[in-house]
């Protein structure tokens, strides 16, 4: 079984309503081949096509809102966030004491464990033509950015 991996979201986060795209790679070495990347699709679509490629083979799928920038400026918005991001990560992790924080491993450890046996039946694989029917709810959204 492989991973899926996605953006834990309230119900009323306008973000749901984004196109999303699934790139899926390998679980173990990245180094083994080129991650492939699809979509756009909606997310409940993209959520289930994830899971049935990983449901038995060792891959990684990570399913993320594709954001569509009208501009550089924007696009540099997205990346200055990013790195503010990242920034703050490493100094967390800068921060954490000299033998680290075992309360942070152990709650990390056990979540997964946890997600497994509370994990509820995956959705239905979409059709075809849901998909493309997705697509074209997608397209409309872009048209009307």
């Amino acid at each position: 079984m492989g991973a899926l991996v996605t953006l834990d979201l309230p119900d009323d986060s306008p973000i749901l309503s984004l196109p999303w795209i699934i790139t899926v790679g390998p679980l173990g070495d990245p180094a083994e081949w080129e991650p492939v990347v699809c979509g756009p699709y909606e997310r409940p679509h993209a959520l289930a096509l994830a899971e049935a490629v990983v449901a038995d083979e060792q891959l990684l799928a990570v399913v993320e809102p594709l954001l569509p920038a009208l501009s550089a400026e924007e696009i540099r918005g997205e990346i200055a966030a990013s790195q503010l991001a990242a920034e703050d990560e490493e100094a967390r992790i800068e921060a954490a004491d000299l033998y680290g924080d075992f309360d942070d491993v152990l709650d990390e450890q056990e979540e997964p464990a946890a997600a497994v046996a509370d994990r509820p039946e995956p959705p239905p694989v979409p059709t075809e033509a849901e998909v493309r029917a997705g697509f074209g709810r997608i397209a409309g959204l872009l048209r009307g950015r």
